[in-house]
């Protein structure tokens, strides 16, 4: 099942934000509510709001090519709605690089069909099919991640992962869980251990469910505990995701992963990301230059209705934090693993065919 899909003229995707009470599907009709879900979480990880977005784009295009009854080329209002559905969507979340490079690509697009005079009726046919390209290609490339990755990991590790980086991140299949999903696929028994991933839980709601469908050996644990399990020896290896990799090969990743990183420096333990070449931000000399999306305080004070904070406290919630080049022990892409120096051999696999 994937996470999103567009189908006729609808986007259907997995409400992330009642898992795993239930599974529920919801089905979108205007790029007005898909932009809502992806800021408020309904459809989240860096792969998935890219594609959720392209998808919001075709959902413009299509509604805005109706009242265009001529051949000729669009009118401008076609045009100006489209740029306004595009910097909607754009304005949703400001970390996860993927979504700009879903829409950029979308956008080449429809100034391609621009020049060449195109009716409003083909540019909207032209962004469902590069839309639908983009969703075909994720699944492909995070198999070749999770083929890639899986060699990493030895029968028997104690792998520990952080947030969600699953097949409900992407459109299926997963980066950072396609690498243990791989491995098992290999052959391979490892043991799992998800942090819960606070505030929003993604790891215990998430990360979990998709372990427990797929019968892993999977324990759950607090973020608090990662130290603890490192110490004791039950883990071997630890592999997350990301939003945004910077030339140099920091990591943008959720909240907590620099943590994870430091204690895995500290006992030893290789530290594992894995991501698709979209995730790479190689406009940015650095880490420090990439924007940390700030979230409501409310997702600190409590959870699901429960508040455990007290009125009038001040938070601080940002969404993810900046793991530094120097703690990362690789990052696996579709194109090949990217050792140190990252600023040399992420750039020789972004410019890789194939």
């Amino acid at each position: 099942m994937r996470s999103v899909e567009l189908t006729g003229d609808v986007v259907r995707m997995v409400n992330q934000k009642v898992l795993p009470g239930r599974l529920e599907m919801l089905e979108l009709n205007t790029a007005e509510q898909v932009a809502q879900a992806i800021r408020d979480l309904t459809v989240r990880g860096a792969p998935a709001i890219g594609v959720a977005a392209a998808f919001g784009l075709v959902l413009a295009a299509d509604a805005l090519a109706r009242p265009e009854q001529s051949t000729g080329p669009p009118t401008d209002p076609f045009w100006d709605g489209l740029d306004q559905a595009h910097q909607l969507l754009r304005s949703t979340r400001p970390t996860a690089v993927n979504l700009f490079w879903a829409l950029d690509r979308m956008m080449a697009r429809a100034r391609e069909q621009r020049t060449s005079g195109a009716s409003a009726q083909q540019v909207a046919m032209v962004l469902r099919e590069e839309a639908g390209r983009m969703a075909d290609e994720d699944v492909d490339v995070n198999r070749r991640i999770g083929q890639l990755g899986q060699t990493l990991l030895r029968d028997g590790d104690g792998v520990l992962t952080h947030c969600n980086a699953g097949a409900l991140a992407t459109v299926d299949y997963g980066t950072a869980l396609g690498v243990i999903r791989a491995a098992h696929e290999s052959g391979k028994r490892l043991r799992v251990y998800i942090d819960e991933t606070r505030p929003v839980l993604q790891g215990a709601r998430l990360t979990a469910w998709e372990a427990v469908q797929a019968g892993w050996d999977a324990t759950l644990i607090t973020d608090n505990m990662a130290g603890h399990f490192m110490r004791l020896g039950h883990i071997q290896a630890a592999i997350v995701g990301a939003d945004r990799v910077a030339a140099n090969g920091d990591v943008a990743n959720k909240i907590g992963t620099y943590t994870v990183a430091v204690l895995c420096r500290e006992h030893g333990i290789p530290f594992y990301v894995a991501a698709p070449i979209s995730t790479l931000d190689l406009r940015l000399a650095s880490g420090e230059q990439i924007v940390i999306e700030e979230r409501h305080a409310d997702e600190v004070k409590g959870y699901g209705g429960i508040r455990w904070a007290p009125e009038g406290v001040r938070v601080a919630n940002p969404a993810f934090d900046v793991t530094p080049w120097r703690y990362v022990t690789a990052i696996i892409t579709e194109k090949g693993i990217a050792n140190p120096p990252f600023d040399v051999h992420l750039k020789q696999l972004a410019a890789a065919q194939g």
